[in-house]
């Protein structure tokens, strides 16, 4: 599993970790977002360091579709359903600020993208009332959204008409990602990659504990996708999605223009071509058949219905390459970004992108900038001051609670499930993996590469029982989307520690 994006990506040299080293800023989180704010940050002379746990632009930067639109989706109709029109608005104007900013560093940086138009579709005329809320949702935001019919679409794959928007953007998000990276090391920036926190502090003084040590900062930002830290209750704010992409050689040629249904199950199509990604020739990524992490009937069967999508309709497509990536959507709908609670205006977080992170990640990084610079609120744009000041809403309770009893449920069920299959097992096949009960505690089971491990099914944040991941080989989490490794490593989510190695010694 290995995105487009990262083929023949040089990543930048990090620095030597310096236990105890003090910085204006420390910032968590070597992605789009982090990165962003580390650059706007050392522009304004302040020293900033980056922690990365892995490498620059490792997981969701790194799975971007490289789609930067302010039309996203159905995104803007949602929100619009149950807040007031000043608060979409708002959150276009954000995005854009964002999409400006980003686009002008690439522009400065001599990253190449082209401009193109996008356009969110119905698959069926049964989709056709999502595409025109959507429409009616963009034109009211201030976008030169325009609704086309069938007639109007020239695709190959079933489309009864769309709203499109003229002058969006492609781009490879992790051609950005290591240009930031690159432009913060030669301004003196710190990023120590290979690094993993384990924990943030406000008292008695802004620190960060890692494996390597702990590293002190007026300042600390969490841009981990969703906050390592539980105070504010986060991760029961979001909820975690992980969808799918697949790329294609397509010889027959591919559109013009990014594309997004507005009804099930979901397709994104984004041509790449050499100007807005990597390699010399066309492709084409499609994704899609987004779902809760940890609550998929079979992620290897979601990607190949992708594949079998595209060949319906691209006949000669030629498969390259396949990825996941993860994201979160917070139950308001707005992402969550500014001061931490209880964390004394030292600690910051920004989640909750709902999978359009490349204008949302700079965005948060333009808000998060001012507020740690400390200007006045009255200099800021009026899009920081509604997004900051936005009020909770009854639907957005209703979306809250809905969540929580599918997290409910779903612990409920593994430990069930876990009960119902008691050690000893047979020996899972090569890429499987099965939960089995050893004296009342789930154990996961699983073989990969020919090496067949056992660890701790029980995850290390609230107790989940663990779901396999038969297309990544990973241990996720049905309540807040944790991941681990087949060997219990922790790879991402609010969980901070592995899971715990189990003997083998009962199965078979």
């Amino acid at each position: 599993m290995r995105p487009l994006w990262k083929l023949d990506q040089t990543l930048p040299a990090g620095s030597p970790f310096d236990a105890g080293a003090r910085h204006d800023v420390v910032i968590v989180g070597a992605g789009l977002t982090g990165l962003s704010t580390a650059v706007m940050l050392a522009r304004a002379g302040m020293d900033v360091a980056v922690v990365e746990a892995g490498q620059v632009a490792e997981l969701a930067s790194g799975g971007n579709t490289g789609k930067l639109s302010l039309l996203q989706g159905t995104q803007l109709a949602t929100i619009r359903r149950h807040h007031p029109a000043s608060l979409v608005r708002a959150y276009v104007d954000a995005n854009r600020a964002g999409m400006d900013w980003l686009l002008g560093f690439a522009d400065t940086a001599g990253i190449t993208y082209t401009r193109r138009t996008d356009h969110t579709y119905a698959q069926s005329a049964q989709g056709m009332r999502a595409v025109s809320e959507q429409h009616a949702a963009a034109r009211e935001a201030g976008l030169d959204a325009r609704l086309l019919r069938q007639h109007e679409l020239s695709t190959t794959f079933p489309a009864a008409g769309a709203v499109a928007l003229e002058g969006q953007v492609a781009i490879d998000p992790v051609a950005v990602a290591h240009a930031l990276a690159t432009e913060f090391l030669a301004g003196g920036g710190t990023l120590h990659t290979g690094v993993r926190v384990t924990g943030a502090h406000a008292l008695p003084d802004g620190r960060i504990e890692t494996e390597a040590g702990p590293l002190f900062g007026e300042h600390i930002v969490l841009a981990t996708g969703t906050p390592i830290l539980d105070r504010g209750l986060y991760f029961s704010k979001v909820q975690g999605m992980r969808s799918s992409c697949v790329a294609f050689r397509v010889p027959g040629g591919v559109p013009d223009g990014t594309f997004i249904s507005a009804d099930g199950p979901t397709r994104s199509i984004r041509p790449v071509s050499p100007a807005d990604g990597p390699g010399d020739t066309a492709q084409l990524v499609v994704g899609g058949n987004g779902h809760p992490v940890g609550r998929s009937d079979g992620e290897t069967a979601a990607i190949e219905d992708l594949v079998s999508w595209t060949r319906l309709h691209f006949p000669d497509a030629e498969e390259t390459h396949r990825w996941s990536a993860q994201d979160y959507q917070s139950h308001n709908l707005i992402p969550f970004v500014g001061a931490l609670p209880r964390g004394l205006g030292r600690i910051r977080i920004a989640t909750g992108y709902a999978k359009w992170g490349l204008s949302n990640a700079p965005a948060a990084a333009l808000r998060l900038t001012e507020e740690i610079i400390g200007t006045r609120r009255s200099d800021r744009p009026s899009w920081m001051i509604r997004l900051g000041t936005r009020l909770t809403v009854p639907a957005d309770l209703a979306r809250g609670a809905v969540e929580g009893a599918k997290v409910a449920a779903a612990a409920t069920k593994g430990w069930v499930e876990a009960e119902g299959r008691p050690v000893p097992v047979p020996r899972p096949g090569e890429g499987e993996g099965v939960v089995a009960n050893r004296g009342g505690r789930p154990v996961g089971i699983s073989t990969v590469d020919g090496v067949t491990r056992a660890v701790s099914a029980v995850c290390t944040h609230l107790g989940g029982v663990l779901d396999w991941n038969d297309a990544e080989c990973t241990w996720d989490c049905p309540l807040h989307a944790s991941r681990f490794a087949a060997d219990g490593t922790r790879i991402e989510g609010p969980a901070l520690r592995d899971l715990p190695e189990v003997s083998r010694t009962s199965d078979r």
